[in-house]
């Protein structure tokens, strides 16, 4: 349910070369999230491993043994009883933003798996939108960055958190 930016690979070879970058983290990933409460920190880290969560198949958990996980993150607004804020990753697990935000108790606002259930249903989608992807291209090796802006139903969310 993320919007947003999409990168995807047209063949093997332009795959390995995204894959490298990811691995040294030279590839810009950064991500804007309405999460519920107000985060403690003007902006924070969150390095833990994520993995299979244990009992819930389907789902990923922060778990010992897991794959690194690191996810920075800066506030942007604050509204009382949720937080806008621009996320940046360094790895690219799955669900990465979704378990982190809510290992810190600040689920991503209308996420029906990590977040409280049946408590934002009117959104129409979560509150989580990849905003800028940059990369080196695999064939010109020219740097390139794209950003997208928010989805209606995410910035209509938030005039009504004004």
């Amino acid at each position: 349910n993320t919007s947003g930016l999409l990168l995807v690979a047209k063949n093997d070879n332009a795959h390995l070369f995204l894959a490298e970058q990811i691995s040294e983290h030279s590839l810009t990933r950064e991500y804007e999230a309405v999460v519920y409460g107000n985060l403690k920190n003007d902006s924070g880290t969150v390095d833990a491993p994520i993995g299979r969560h244990p009992v819930k198949r389907k789902q990923m958990a922060i778990v010992e043994g897991g794959r690194d996980a690191v996810t920075h993150y800066m506030v942007l607004e604050r509204f009382g009883n949720f937080t806008h804020v621009k996320l940046r990753l360094e790895t690219g697990r799955t669900h990465q933003i979704r378990v982190h935000m809510a290992s810190l108790g600040h689920p991503v606002a209308g996420d029906d798996v990590y977040g409280p259930h049946n408590v934002i249903t009117k959104l129409g989608g979560q509150c989580l939108h990849a905003r800028k992807i940059g990369f080196i291209h695999p064939v010109s090796r020219e740097y390139m960055e794209f950003t997208s802006e928010l989805p209606e139903y995410f910035t209509k969310f938030l005039k009504e958190l004004r």
